[in-house]
């Protein structure tokens, strides 16, 4: 049934003019925005629906994975722009957890959701 559907996800947050700074300017992502709702132009032509919800609340898993090729230097970068990693137990001194599985660090979106940037290969 749903075999030649192009799906995509969505998520909410509770401020659409905060989502659209942070995902257009400190992310750089491509997005536009109708019926007061965010599409995050993500590479391989599948966007993301960000939409506001009155009672949002943060989603406790990482909703978004951003694949890198150097995980240090994404970090750097990010850090530059403002964003804030977050700090969990076995992670190295740049917030990267390098031990199990690929390495990746988490950050979060101004509405609370939980965000990585993940290094493949």
């Amino acid at each position: 049934m749903f075999e030649h559907t192009k799906a995509f996800s969505g998520f909410s947050v509770d401020d659409i003019p905060k989502a659209r700074q942070f995902y257009g300017e400190t992310l750089g992502l491509r997005l536009s925005e109708a019926n007061g709702m965010l599409r995050l132009h993500i590479a391989g032509d599948r966007d993301t629906l960000v939409y506001p919800k009155d009672n949002h609340t943060p989603a406790t898993f990482t909703i978004l994975n951003f694949p890198v090729d150097d995980i240090d230097a994404a970090v750097d970068e990010l850090r530059t722009r403002g964003v804030t990693f977050e700090e969990y137990d076995g992670l190295d001194e740049k917030g990267i957890q390098r031990v199990y599985g690929p390495p990746i660090a988490w950050f979060r979106d101004p509405a609370g959701n939980i965000l990585s940037v993940i290094q493949e290969g």
